[in-house]
């Protein structure tokens, strides 16, 4: 069997690389390009090219900066618009990584394609089950909850047993050092981080209307009525600024923290209340990525609805059109656009889905 290890140039696809490259698995390297090309970028491609030299593994390179932008930059952006809170790595890592890059990596004589996420793979085929990683700090199996099982049966994943520190121990102790110093960011194609920054422009480019400043309320209810329209406390910058959840930079003074808890798109209004507006019973999904039939479900089910958060315990009822989930102690709103991820009691992925 030929391995293609997906290579980014960071730490984790090289220890990756690296460890197959040991264990005698016959392997090549592909790298995906996801960005448009600039001198940094060309710089790392050349240093990872020489690394692979190095290690005496052939090394591709696929072009895949349309797709990336029509698949992952510009869903991303229309969600925004839309009013949710999308997650583009939850996105991509079925549409590009195990999608487009592992056609491409089949289509060069590959069986296979390895990362370097942090979670497990147990059993092969149809069998195959996706866990958490053993690094509980670093666990991304939450990323890969809509990857289709048919192929994850085509995924290896060599860091699911490693630690991050024990992975940067062992690249030094192999006298490698990744072609990609830093630590990739949260979402790679945003600079600095700054969504706020980044959407106007790219919305420019995807021809995508954002909404515009509008009313910041207090909905009717221990707050206090106002009208039918509660009370107006601020002025918002545009809905796509903000998340279910959010406390920070919503420019409102008040007598007690306000969180954002709603989004009115029709009238193109911020809801915002106290923390115990903020607790939710459930949710629901648009579709369902099942990767156990229901049928073998355990009784015993958590969920989590955001990468950062403990799961929580949850019953789950599946419709033609998805899941929804009944939590059965207080979590904090879900996010419309975020990933719910339903989790057996020994840390296997039971499904995924998109947050409605």
């Amino acid at each position: 069997m030929t391995i293609a290890v997906a290579v980014s140039g960071g730490t984790d696809s090289t220890f990756a690389l690296a460890l197959l490259r040991e264990a005698g698995e016959r392997v090549m390297a592909v790298h995906g390009h996801f960005l448009p090309p600039d001198p940094a970028r060309r710089a790392g491609v050349r240093a990872l090219a020489a690394i692979c030299r190095a290690l005496d593994v052939p090394f591709h390179e696929v072009d895949l900066t349309d797709a990336f932008r029509r698949l992952v930059v510009e869903p991303f952006v229309r969600d925004h618009a839309a009013g949710l809170t999308p997650n583009p790595c939850a996105r991509c890592n079925p549409a590009l990584k195990f999608g487009l890059l592992l056609d491409a990596a089949r289509e060069r004589g590959a069986d296979a394609l390895a990362t370097g996420h942090y979670a497990r793979l147990e059993g092969r085929g149809e069998a195959v089950r996706l866990l958490r990683g053993a690094d509980p700090g670093k666990d991304q199996s939450y990323f890969l909850a809509l990857v289709p099982r048919e192929r994850l049966a085509r995924a290896v994943l060599p860091l699911g047993a490693w630690t991050k520190e024990r992975v940067r121990a062992g690249l030094a102790a192999r006298g490698l050092a990744p072609a990609q110093a830093a630590e990739s960011q949260d979402i790679c194609f945003i600079p600095g981080d700054d969504h706020c920054a980044f959407l106007p422009e790219a919305a420019a480019r995807a021809g995508v209307a954002l909404p515009g400043p509008g009313p910041i309320v207090l909905p009717n209810g221990p707050c206090g009525p106002d009208g039918p329209g509660g009370i107006r406390v601020g002025r918002h910058q545009g809905l796509w600024r903000y998340t279910l959840g959010q406390r920070r930079g919503i420019g409102v003074a008040h007598s007690e923290p306000l969180y954002v808890i709603g989004k009115d798109m029709a009238a193109n209004t911020l809801l915002v209340g106290p923390r115990p507006l903020l607790e939710a019973r459930g949710c629901t999904t648009r579709g369902a990525n099942l990767l156990v039939p229901p049928g073998a479900w355990p009784q015993a089910l958590t969920a989590q609805t955001r990468y950062r958060q403990r799961a929580k315990p949850v019953a789950v009822e599946h419709r033609t059109d998805g899941m929804t989930l009944t939590f059965l102690e207080p979590q904090s709103l879900p996010a419309p656009g975020q990933v719910a991820v339903v989790y057996g009691p020994d840390g296997a992925v039971l499904a995924g889905g998109v947050i409605a």
